[in-house]
């Protein structure tokens, strides 16, 4: 999305420019001549500060809603404020110090994961995102349960004590007496290991004849472990909090874009994608509007940094996504400074 250079604006048209984007992030609605010219405004008349509102409306960076006299900014206008002209506010000391003491409460990684995505929900005021660092867990130990004739619980109990749950859709001879002997084949093969390196393992000695399976159960871990591995590959985590945020009182006045919004966010493996584009960028991203396709029909925007660990390697990606008014001069260093000291808590 090209907007024009700001050379190409006036000093006069610059600064109305400025007044109305400010306007329109701090109350989410258009803003009219009559306030541009009031106490703290331009020193113009209505008239002139209309002329001005139609020309930049012209160069395509405001937009008049059809139920309103009032300017807002369209996607081009907010990407041409937020690359050249916003001054961003960076967190205070007191902002700093809270978000570190939060993130950095003892615990498992995955609850100051979670503790990040509430963060940056409560600091934007929108809905925060993690994606979690695609690193798998070593394993203790693998228990399978059959569900039904065709279904399997397997139970992955990692050395942290992480319990991880999935189903396995899996063909009914291949269930039976089996079970018990695969679990305790797997737990064998897989103590201490990651489930790609206890994959490969399983893999070779099915393949030379080495296990001492009965044919069943060598078909139930073959047929397991390629799902598994497969599932942990394909299946980025991540952690949404804060969707409520989303259904503000301003909100209720265009449901349907919320509502599309809301949709989106159910899809999760679509915004994960979206946030490995940040990760590959590895530099903060900020998507608005129509710029991104998932989130178009509801014009919404996204703020996403990659969070490194100690060596400097992206591990990551954080954010918040909420209304294309979001605060971006307060929100953007803040998901900055928080993807630095989630950084710091990963080691």
């Amino acid at each position: 999305m090209n907007s024009p250079p700001l050379t190409d604006l006036s000093d006069r048209a610059r600064e109305i420019f400025r007044l109305v984007v400010e306007g329109y992030l701090e109350s989410g609605s258009p803003v009219g001549s009559k306030a541009l010219a009031g106490e703290g405004g331009v020193n113009l008349s209505p008239a002139s500060i209309r002329s001005v509102l139609a020309e930049l409306e012209h160069r395509g960076l405001l937009a008049a809603p059809h139920t309103s006299a009032g300017r807002m900014p369209t996607d081009s206008g907010l990407r041409l404020f937020v690359d050249a002209m916003m001054q961003v506010a960076e967190p205070t000391a007191e902002e700093r110090a809270a978000i570190e003491q939060r993130i950095g409460q003892p615990g498992p990684i995955e609850r100051a994961l979670e503790q990040t995505s509430a963060l940056l929900s409560d600091l934007s005021g929108a809905a925060g995102m993690v994606m979690v660092p695609r690193r798998e867990p070593r394993l203790a130990q693998i228990s399978l349960t059959a569900l039904d004739a065709n279904r399997v619980l397997a139970v992955l109990v990692g050395e942290d004590g992480h319990v991880e749950n999935r189903v396995l859709a899996l063909p009914a001879e291949a269930l039976g007496t089996s079970l018990e002997q695969a679990s305790n084949f797997l737990t064998a093969k897989a103590a201490g290991r990651t489930l790609a390196e206890a994959a490969q393992l399983v893999e070779r000695e099915i393949t030379s004849g080495r296990s001492a399976l009965d044919e069943a159960s060598r078909d139930l871990v073959s047929r397991g472990i390629a799902t598994w591995t497969e599932d942990a590959s394909n299946r980025p985590v991540l952690i949404v909090r804060g969707q409520a945020n989303l259904l503000d009182e301003s909100a209720l006045a265009d449901i349907d874009r919320v509502r599309s919004l809301l949709d989106d966010l159910e899809n999760k493996q679509s915004v994960a994608t979206l946030l490995e584009n940040a990760r590959q960028a590895e530099a903060m991203r900020i998507f608005i509007g129509r710029e991104n396709r998932l989130f178009s029909l509801s014009g919404s925007s996204v703020i996403a940094a990659p969070y490194r660990d100690r060596d400097g390697k992206v591990v990551g990606v954080l954010g918040v996504i909420g209304p294309t008014r979001l605060n971006y001069a307060r929100v953007v260093p803040m998901v900055d400074f928080t993807a630095r000291s989630l950084g710091k808590r990963i080691g």
